[in-house]
This record gives C-alpha cells, sequence and structure tokens, in this order.
C-alpha cells in the first residue's frame, strides 16, 4: 500500500492486531455459551447474566476483528493458492458478526420476557454458532500456518519473487 511504511510482516505496526481481537471475541462467545449450559441445567440465573454480557461485548468486538482482518488482508502478499481460503475466511468473518449481533438481540428479548430460564431453541441456535466459530477458526489457522500471511519468511520469500 503506498504511503505505509511497512515491516518485515507487511505491516504499518508491530504485530497482526486481527487474532488478538480475534481470540478476544472467540473467548467471549465460548464463555458464554459456556455459561448458558452450565445455568440452563443449574439454573443459576447469574450466569445467564454473564452469559448476555459476554455476547453483548463480543457483537463490538467481532466488528474491530473484521475491520482489521479486512485490513490487514489488504496488505498481506496474496497468492493464487491462498485466495479461495481468505475469500471464504472473509465471508465468514462479516456472516458471524452479523450473527453474533442477532443472537445477542435476541438474547437480550429472552432476557426481558423470561430472565429466568433459557429455551432450548437459543442454545441449539448458540451451539451452531459455536461450530461456525470453530470453522472460522480453523480457516484462520489454515491462512496463517499453511499460507503463512503476514508470517516474516513468507513476505521476505513473496518480496524476492518467489511464490507458490
Amino acid at each position: 500500500m503506498p504511503g505505509l511504511a511497512l515491516n518485515n510482516q507487511n505491516l504499518p505496526y508491530p504485530d497482526p492486531i486481527h487474532p488478538i481481537i480475534v481470540h478476544f471475541v472467540i473467548a467471549m462467545v465460548f464463555f458464554s455459551f459456556f455459561c448458558d449450559v452450565v445455568g440452563y441445567f443449574s439454573h443459576n440465573v447469574r450466569l445467564f447474566e454473564v452469559s448476555l454480557w459476554n455476547m453483548f461485548v463480543a457483537s463490538g468486538a467481532i466488528f474491530l476483528a473484521v475491520i482489521f482482518g479486512q485490513f490487514e488482508a489488504g496488505l498481506a502478499n496474496n497468492y493464487g493458492s491462498v485466495q479461495p481460503t481468505l475469500n471464504f475466511h472473509t465471508v465468514m468473518g462479516w456472516s458471524l458478526a452479523v450473527l453474533v449481533v442477532a443472537i445477542t438481540a435476541w438474547r437480550f428479548v429472552i432476557r426481558n420476557r423470561t430472565p429466568r430460564k433459557i429455551p432450548p431453541a437459543y442454545l441449539g441456535v448458540a451451539a451452531f454458532l459455536i461450530c461456525l466459530v470453530f470453522l472460522q477458526v480453523y480457516l484462520g489457522s489454515k491462512l496463517f500456518w499453511v499460507y503463512g500471511l503476514h508470517v516474516e519468511p513468507v513476505v521476505e520469500a513473496m518480496k524476492q519473487g518467489v511464490s507458490q
């Protein structure tokens, strides 16, 4: 990108920010699901509150993760074999952002109507969300560990004209 001084990882700052924010979001979504499941079986209403507020914060943070992901993907030296995985990861990221916000909104409705219990349908949708998050984690891991996006030796090889 013209005008930006890029380091050895092809970034204008020391380390990728996207994975830092993403791991925060992943932890919050997983912990929220854990609290809902334990609260459902133990009838502990306080766990429902913990779950709700974790999802609320995750709803905002996931958009930061997606925005930094888009920015850092734009700075990556993309080559042919990485593009399908990167495209799928991008579409899944935006889809998950919308889904997390929708599930959080649903959770607020549930809290206002029946604050002492959660319907099993909500737990089913939350379990589906967890599965999608696992898929997204796999795609992100593949982009880093297999394709080497923003990994210094891969960036250097791309600068020297070596490609896959």
